[in-house]
């Protein structure tokens, strides 16, 4: 418990204070400012086949400011993030958003999933076409084709840790800690899928190598943008 406590404060420190001088020697920069934040989320060369945290190093700045904001305004809930953002500007976290977007990523090897022929089958059908009887859109429909994720709010599904994707499925199924405190398209495609097939997914998808860019936000259709619309905008939206 004291090693987090300890971990806890150097990220208030660090991040909290950006509005005064810097009294300690070191340079008054954001990349000094955000050191903090790879405490938890690990510097972008480091990399952890098995690590719960996301990565954020090369992810959508608006994805990146979205999810940011959600924490500070109660939208998603997890105590040291809304703590450490409770007075931080949207202004600020912005530049923090596009910091990161902006940083190289070493991405995991592909591993080779343990499926069989009709679980990747399975999958690759979700991925994508989708399944229109239980409105389930194609993964690639949102994601990109390339499953690189879509500018500027979508991130993408590849070189992501199985314990991480398998985190995230559990808490858009199950309502964790971590998860939105609003319905989210997500939550409500997660809440369809079959255990099998999540278990599935989260073994094919580490499998992939990672390839091409994200895709301009022209690429999502009329019908999945108003669907997903607390996603990109990043607030609630009345239903």
């Amino acid at each position: 418990m004291k090693f987090f406590a300890f971990i806890f404060l150097a990220m208030i420190s660090g991040l909290a204070s950006a509005a005064e001088p810097s009294s300690s020697g070191l340079s008054d920069t954001l990349e000094e400012r955000v050191k903090p934040c790879i405490i938890c989320h690990r510097d972008a060369d480091r990399i952890d086949r098995d690590a719960y945290f996301p990565r954020i190093a090369g992810k959508p700045a608006g994805y990146l400011f979205n999810q940011l904001r959600n924490f500070r305004d109660g939208r998603r809930y997890y105590q040291p993030m809304a703590i450490l953002l409770e007075n931080m500007s949207d202004e600020y976290m912005r530049e923090i958003a596009e910091y990161f977007a902006a940083q190289p990523y070493a991405y995991l090897e592909p591993v080779v999933p343990a499926l069989t022929p009709d679980e990747i089958k399975s999958v690759e059908t979700l991925m994508y076409s989708g399944d229109p009887e239980r409105d389930l859109p194609a993964c690639s429909a949102c994601h990109g084709e390339k499953l690189m994720g879509v500018q500027p709010t979508i991130p993408g599904l590849l070189g992501l840790p199985h314990a991480y994707l398998a985190a995230q499925f559990g808490g858009w199924r199950n309502g964790g800690i971590m998860r939105g405190q609003i319905p989210d398209c997500m939550s409500e495609i997660a809440k369809k899928l079959t255990q099998e097939e999540v278990n599935a997914l989260v073994q094919w998808l580490p499998g992939l190598p990672v390839s091409g860019q994200s895709t301009g936000a022209d690429a999502l259709t009329p019908e999945l943008a108003q669907r997903c619309r607390t996603i990109l905008s990043g607030k609630e939206v009345t239903r």
